[in-house]
């Protein structure tokens, strides 16, 4: 792995203030050990990688690259202008299993590498495309590792770069929306970024990942507004809003899997009205979860959440997901319950996380909400295994909000100035946890 410092070629004048696509039709590399290969759009570093020709290369045109054990490609150049998205094209080899990769970019003059978003499976024989929001300023380098899969091989193809520009950013949102502590992953309702796709409804909004089945994450405002007498609907049904085409998780996808259809933003947390509550059963707002995890950890933390409220407090709830791989229960009356572990279940299209997260920002009723976080500001932020040996105390798994965008690559706090995100995201809350 190339680090800064050392002597890197500048971009090509091709990429300047505008979106290129590295296509890999240029250049020849033939073997898979490490070395150098110049390409159309400057030097990159194939390492356990190659540029494939054959009929059995899924590629876009002449030639595509192609990884194995957990190959990586690296550019050796800087992009002056930034990166809001980056798209790639993936699929597998031939006929070979399954496998994931994921982006990961480096600022000039940093020696860290930062992994944007999560994992994508790359599962098809025709070529998928996975979209990126990285929205960095300045210099930036990225490098593509393939992280699971094995000897099984990976193609991509059509790297795409857009610079970053302010346009980026979205706007901030106003008090008590869903979305008011900011974007975490720059989602939008485009259905050409099918891995990162905005659905934003009345009672919360969400990233969807298309090819995971599956939220990235979800974010809710919570307040006295939206708590109510109205029952648990438990209409768990396919969302049908999604993009025409889109393969729609049934409430059946999860039967039989040893996964609870866990919800991220909670039943109990939407009792205001009949149809409050009927949204937060729709499929897109599920996970598989481990089910202990999902009735008591989760519970626990989702109940001491509303006395929060009840006590005179607003908050605003984010919760995700990352990993591939959980383990589970099944539950049959009459006979033993039977540990499992998957990585998929509805027959792979949908993805079982290996980690489960939130972030709880806690503030008293007011307005101005973005300015009245500060270092006093209560923030809870935990990250459970998605595991069945959990218990009700949440607490041990309290961590930081950077601990989690570090694992995640979003930015879950994005609304927040810059200099109190540094101060408080790096907090370990220590409250009550009951």
């Amino acid at each position: 792995m190339l680090l800064a410092g050392l002597s890197l070629s500048a971009a090509p004048a091709a990429w300047s203030q505008t979106t290129t696509s590295e296509s890999f039709d240029t250049g020849t590399k033939t073997t898979y050990p490490a070395s150098s290969v110049v390409l159309g759009s400057g030097s990159w570093t194939f390492d356990d990688a190659l540029l494939g020709t054959d009929a059995q290369d899924h590629k876009a045109g002449t030639q595509a690259a192609r990884l194995q054990l957990a190959g990586t490609l690296t550019m050796d150049f800087f992009l002056p202008d930034g990166a809001s998205t980056v798209t790639v094209q993936h699929g597998t080899y031939g006929t070979d299993a399954t496998s994931a990769f994921e982006l990961w970019y480096q600022t000039q003059g940093c020696a860290t590498w930062v992994r944007v978003g999560e994992p994508v499976m790359a599962f098809s024989y025709r070529l998928q495309t996975a979209s990126f929001p990285v929205n960095v300023p300045g210099s930036v380098r990225f490098q593509l590792r393939k992280v699971t899969g094995g000897l099984s091989r990976l193609n991509l193809d059509n790297f795409t770069v857009a610079p970053f520009t302010t346009a980026s950013q979205p706007p901030a949102a106003a008090d008590n929306q869903h979305l008011t502590m900011g974007n975490p992953s720059g989602a939008t309702p485009d259905v050409t970024f099918p891995t990162n796709y905005l659905l934003e409804k009345s009672q919360y909004a969400l990233s969807y990942h298309r090819d995971q089945g599956k939220p990235n994450w979800v974010s809710w405002y919570l307040a006295p507004v939206w708590l109510g007498s109205a029952a648990r609907q438990d209409d768990f049904r396919p969302d049908a809003t999604l993009p025409a085409g889109w393969y729609q998780v049934t409430s059946t996808s999860y039967s039989g899997s040893g996964f609870d259809r866990g919800h991220n933003c909670p039943s109990a947390d939407r009792t205001s009205s009949v149809a409050d509550n009927s949204a937060t059963f729709l499929m897109s707002n599920m996970i598989p979860q481990s089910p202990t995890n999902n009735q008591q950890t989760w519970a626990a933390l989702e109940n001491y959440s509303r006395t929060l409220v009840n006590a005179g407090n607003e908050l605003y709830v984010i919760m995700g997901s990352y990993g591939v791989g959980g383990n589970g229960e099944i539950r049959v009356s009459g006979q033993p319950n039977r540990s499992v572990s998957a990585t998929t279940i509805d027959q792979g299209r949908v993805t079982v996380p290996q980690r489960i997260w939130k972030v709880v920002v806690v503030l008293p009723v007011g307005n101005n909400d973005v300015s009245r976080v500060s270092a006093a500001t209560r923030i809870i932020a935990i990250d459970t295994p998605n595991d069945n040996g959990l218990t009700t105390n949440w607490g041990q798994y309290r961590t930081s909000v950077d601990a989690i965008e570090a694992a995640t690559g979003l930015d879950i706090l994005s609304a927040l100035p810059t200099s109190v995100q540094q101060v408080v995201e790096a907090q370990v809350d220590n409250g009550p946890t009951n």
